[in-house]
C-alpha cells in the first residue's frame, strides 16, 4: 500500500521554480525567469539571496539560473543555463567559476555538489525550448579546483536531469527524462564514474529528485506528481498536492532541522518566459516524511 503525505504551500508568486537546496537553516531555490536565487524558511519567510537581473549575459540569451549547490566553504554555485557557465557567489560578488562552453552539448541544467566540492552537472543534450530532437549526452564535472571536464567514463544519458548522491557519497543517481528511468553510477575515490546500473525503469518521467538516507529516491514528475521509489521500485509513497493550485511538480529536496521535510518546487509555465514571470504561479510546498535525508546530497 502506498503511503500518502500531505503538503502545504510555503510561498508562491514566482516564475518557474527549480533546484531546491537546504543549506544553513534555509531552503534555496532558483526562480528561473526572474534571474534569481531565493531563500525561504520553514515558516514561509522568503527573501532574494542572489539577483542576476543586471548580469550581462555572455550569449544572446537572458540569464536563466537553474542548478545550484554549495561549496564546502559556503559559497553558492549556480548554473547559468544559456551561458553554459557555472557562477560562484560569495555573498557579495558573482563571478564565473567554470566555463563549460565548448564542453556542453546543450544548455546546462541541474547540479549536485559532493562533500569534496566537486560539482556534477546535467545536460539534456539538445535544446528542448526550440524543439530540437532528443539526443544523448554525458554528464559534466567541475573538479574542486574549478577545472571542468566531460565525464566521458560515465557514458551517455537519455536526457539527464535531476541528480542526487547517496548518504555514503559513493553513488550518483540521475533521472533520464527521455529514457523514463532512473540511473545510478558509482563514484570512485577520485570523483570519476565507475559501474553503472538501472535504478528504476518504471516508465516515469521524472524531472528533479533527491535521495533519502535509506537510498530511496523522491522523484518529482510533471505528469505523475512526487513519489518515493526504492531501488527496483515500485513507488512506496507519494505526496498529495492540489494540482489545480500547485500545477506541475518540478523538483524536490529533503531539508529542515532534521532533514525530514520534503520541499517541492511547483510551476505552471516553463516554455513562455514572459507569461511565467507575469503570472507568478511558481510555488514551494512542504510535506513531513518519515525517512530523513541524512548526509545525502543535495
Amino acid at each position: 500500500m502506498t503511503e500518502i503525505y500531505e503538503a502545504r504551500q510555503l510561498t508562491t508568486g514566482y516564475s518557474w521554480t527549480e533546484c531546491p537546496r537546504w543549506h544553513d537553516g534555509r531552503l534555496y531555490f532558483s526562480d528561473m525567469y526572474n534571474h534569481r536565487v531565493v531563500t525561504v524558511t520553514e515558516d514561509g519567510e522568503a527573501d532574494v539571496y542572489l539577483d542576476l537581473s543586471d548580469r550581462k549575459s555572455l550569449v544572446d540569451e537572458e540569464v536563466v539560473c537553474v542548478g545550484t549547490g554549495f561549496l564546502p566553504d559556503g559559497r553558492l554555485l549556480v548554473n547559468s543555463m544559456w551561458e553554459q557557465v557555472v557562477l560562484v557567489y560569495d555573498g557579495s560578488t558573482t563571478e564565473v567559476y567554470a566555463d563549460l562552453r565548448g564542453l556542453a552539448a546543450s544548455p546546462i541544467n541541474d547540479m549536485v555538489v559532493d562533500a569534496h566540492g566537486r560539482a556534477y552537472i546535467s545536460q539534456l543534450g539538445y535544446n528542448l525550448f526550440v524543439g530540437e530532437s532528443p539526443a544523448k549526452a554525458p554528464l559534466l564535472v567541475v573538479e574542486p579546483d574549478g577545472t571542468p571536464r566531460v565525464a566521458e567514463e560515465g557514458g551517455l544519458f537519455d536526457g539527464a536531469n535531476g541528480m542526487g548522491i547517496t548518504a555514503d557519497g559513493r553513488t550518483l543517481i540521475t533521472a533520464e527524462i527521455d529514457g523514463l528511468r532512473l540511473t545510478a553510477v558509482e563514484i570512485e575515490d577520485d570523483g570519476s564514474f565507475g559501474a553503472r546500473r538501472t535504478f528504476f525503469d518504471g516508465g516515469l518521467m521524472i524531472d528533479g529528485l533527491c535521495v533519502d538516507e535509506k537510498g530511496a529516491v523522491w522523484g518529482a514528475s510533471p505528469i505523475s506528481g512526487v513519489q518515493r521509489i526504492p531501488e527496483g521500485g515500485p513507488a512506496v509513497a507519494s505526496v498529495g498536492l492540489p494540482t489545480e493550485q500547485a500545477g506541475m511538480s518540478v523538483s524536490c529536496t529533503l531539508g529542515g532541522a532534521d532533514r525530514r521535510t520534503l520541499f517541492i518546487t511547483c510551476g505552471k509555465e516553463v516554455f513562455d518566459r514572459q507569461k511565467s514571470r507575469k503570472e507568478g504561479q511558481g510555488s514551494i510546498w512542504a510535506a513531513r516524511v518519515h525517512v530523513p535525508g541524512g548526509t545525502t546530497r543535495p
